[in-house]
């Protein structure tokens, strides 16, 4: 299992690196339609000892895919035959739009991370909405009704659209994609949209999640767990102030963290880094400030709230240590570039056996 990274220094390491993600996910999908797909389900299927739950929904495994490798909802079936307990598509905005001009997606293979200047790429809520229910119908056929892996769908605001108007863009995407989503997440945190993360602060943001919140429950006619996805540029107080704003919405998670703007503790030459441009950093280095507000928000919400970490995630061992650190559930995304298809498996099987070891 262990051939992929020789695999990706041979064959993706040179090349662009969304083009290289794009023939990644398509063999993927590729894979998925074929006799091997159903090996692979059986293969990567998460041991039922890993079950767990969050604002009431179940879950296969505490670990999962986090937003940005399925902007469009057109692989879930394929992604959650590797293993992954939920996939969170999108970043989907209210309008399709076409992100920012390439090249916008960067490797930096001695740091083991990468810089997206995406800019919310994505075919738009009204297209993603029917891949989500045809998602969930094969979802529904291929596992029934138990072991089911979650699908959470996180929205944005499209970039033309201004500030001011901003909710009502949000509330497009969360009326369209909240009948057929376990979760929603409001992302505020991208980097890659002017302006976006001014509505982190508290004031911008009440309103925003409570419009977002009435308006799914009302479209779906249930209640949809409601999250919101925040930077870890945040000052602490910021941090601990959108605790405290969760805990008085009654919202049922955070996730912990977005990509970061800022460039330390970079073995990647400097010069090399500042050719790359501007954008949001992800993986390994974000591992000790992601982990920070992580336990930061652990002890500003209490049990109240799920928390999702996200941010430097690559091996059983970090994910064991953002569970003891509080989190309800963990995702990764950018180790899944370097370590391939079947490092979801690897993830949940260390899992099991430190679950095992501390039963014994």
């Amino acid at each position: 299992m262990r051939i992929y990274p020789t695999f990706f220094r041979i064959v993706f390491s040179g090349m662009d690196a969304e083009r290289a993600h794009r023939i990644g996910f398509a063999l993927i999908r590729a894979a998925d339609r074929t006799p091997v797909g159903w090996a692979l389900r059986r293969f990567c299927a998460p041991h039922p000892a890993l079950a767990t739950s969050a604002f009431g929904v179940d879950f296969p495994s505490p670990f999962g895919l986090a937003a940005g490798f399925d902007k469009a909802g057109t692989g879930v079936l394929a992604l959650t035959a590797l293993g992954f307990g939920h996939v969170e598509i999108g970043t989907v905005t209210g309008q399709a739009q076409p992100g920012n001009p390439r090249p916008r997606l960067f490797r930096l293979v001695e740091d083991r991370a990468v810089i997206n200047r995406m800019g919310f790429n994505n075919d738009g809520a009204a297209a993603v909405a029917p891949r989500l229910e045809s998602a969930r119908l094969g979802l529904a056929k291929r596992y029934g009704s138990r072991g089911r892996p979650v699908v959470g769908v996180n929205i944005g605001k499209t970039k033309k659209v201004d500030l001011t108007d901003a909710i009502g863009d949000y509330l497009v995407s969360a009326e369209r994609l909240a009948p057929t989503a376990d979760y929603l997440v409001v992302n505020v945190s991208s980097p890659n949209t002017p302006g976006l993360r001014l509505l982190q602060s508290v004031e911008s943001l009440r309103p925003l999640l409570e419009a977002v919140r009435r308006t799914a429950d009302a479209a779906a006619g249930r209640h949809v767990p409601l999250l919101v996805k925040i930077a870890p540029d945040l000052m602490d107080q910021d941090i601990d102030d959108v605790g405290a704003l969760a805990l008085d919405l009654g919202l049922d998670g955070i996730v912990a963290t977005n990509t970061t703007i800022t460039r330390q503790n970079l073995r990647t030459d400097p010069s090399d880094v500042m050719a790359k441009g501007v954008g949001g950093l992800s993986g390994a280095p974000l591992k000790a400030r992601s982990l920070e507000v992580v336990k930061r928000l652990r002890a500003a919400v209490g049990d109240e709230l799920a928390i999702i970490a996200v941010g430097g995630v690559e091996t059983p061992d970090d994910v064991l240590e953002r569970l003891d650190a509080g989190a309800t559930l963990v995702q990764g995304y950018t180790a899944f570039l370097y370590e391939g298809p079947f490092w979801s498996r690897r993830i949940n099987r260390g899992l099991l056996r430190a679950q095992r070891t501390a039963a014994a």
